[in-house]
């Protein structure tokens, strides 16, 4: 006789960008989790090459190419999910855009660009998704944001500010639609190294480095360690869990404070710390 678990309908999750990087990473885990999947990029290749290495885990694959910019590309997107699988529980709204640039040399263009993918799309996702979510119950929405959301960012003006509305927008949602069952949370990844990452902002071994040095934990993080965050998230044991950010950034955000002092990587040797006094 099959068992229950062979007779329930298998959990469908939704990643944008989810053709490369963490987004690729988040649907490897979800796949051995037992999710068929959907992956929207604003590139075909991206998704041909996503949806293949998907597949090969055993998972079904809808690979949709979506402009998250366009409410009207979304609302399709969102359409071919129901005819498809007639259910969602999961979202991960991970498609993002960002390229460093000082605040004065940004161009009206770049800065919607960059707030478009990020925030609006954020928004047009979840919005377009809340129909399904609400009808599966015990859904659940993942933002992917980062610390520069509400820490300074030199050369990320517009990016912080859009990662900064996801925050909020986050904390908003986990509000509103609590009573519909729909949790929403964020997970903020510190600097993680992928080929589009090494492209576009690790470009020098000497930037690696210093990135290195102002993680407490010394290192860059993996996309895996991200995925992690997101599958436990929108698993059983984080039920109860709503509005909230969960940073995997090495302590990042916090900072070096005083460890400093005490880094011979920085200053050739600790004795050059200064000396400690005991209060009196």
């Amino acid at each position: 006789m099959p068992s229950a678990s062979r007779d329930a309908p298998r959990k469908v999750a939704m990643i944008t960008g989810g053709g490369t990087g963490i987004g690729r990473a988040i649907g490897e885990l979800l796949a051995e989790d037992g999710y068929d999947l959907v992956i929207a990029s604003r590139s075909p290749q991206h998704l041909a090459e996503g949806a293949e290495t998907l597949r090969e885990l055993g998972a079904r694959v809808l690979s949709v190419p979506t402009d998250v910019r366009d409410p009207g590309q979304v609302d399709r997107l969102f359409e071919r999910v129901r005819e498809e699988y007639g259910r969602l529980d999961v979202l991960v709204n991970n498609a993002a855009g960002n390229f460093p640039v000082r605040a004065e040399d940004l161009s009206p263009n770049g800065w919607r660009a960059v707030l478009g993918i990020v925030l609006d799309g954020t928004f047009f996702c979840s919005r377009a998704a809340f129909p399904l979510l609400r009808e599966a119950r015990g859904s659940s929405i993942v933002n992917i944001v980062a610390a520069y959301a509400w820490l300074a960012g030199p050369g990320t003006v517009h990016s912080a500010a859009a990662k900064a509305g996801v925050v909020s927008l986050t904390r908003t949602l986990a509000v509103e639609w609590a009573r519909h069952g729909i949790r929403v949370n964020a997970v903020s990844p510190g600097p993680v190294r992928t080929e589009g990452t090494d492209r576009q902002l690790w470009t020098s071994e000497e930037l690696v480095k210093r990135i290195e040095h102002g993680v407490p934990m010394a290192r860059f993080g993996t996309a895996e360690e991200v995925a992690q965050a997101v599958r436990f998230l929108v698993g059983p044991h984080a039920s109860y869990i709503t509005g909230q950010v969960l940073p995997v950034d090495g302590g990042q955000w916090l900072g070096r404070g005083v460890m400093d002092f005490f880094d011979e990587g920085a200053h050739g040797n600790a004795s050059s710390a200064p000396p400690s006094r005991s209060p009196d």
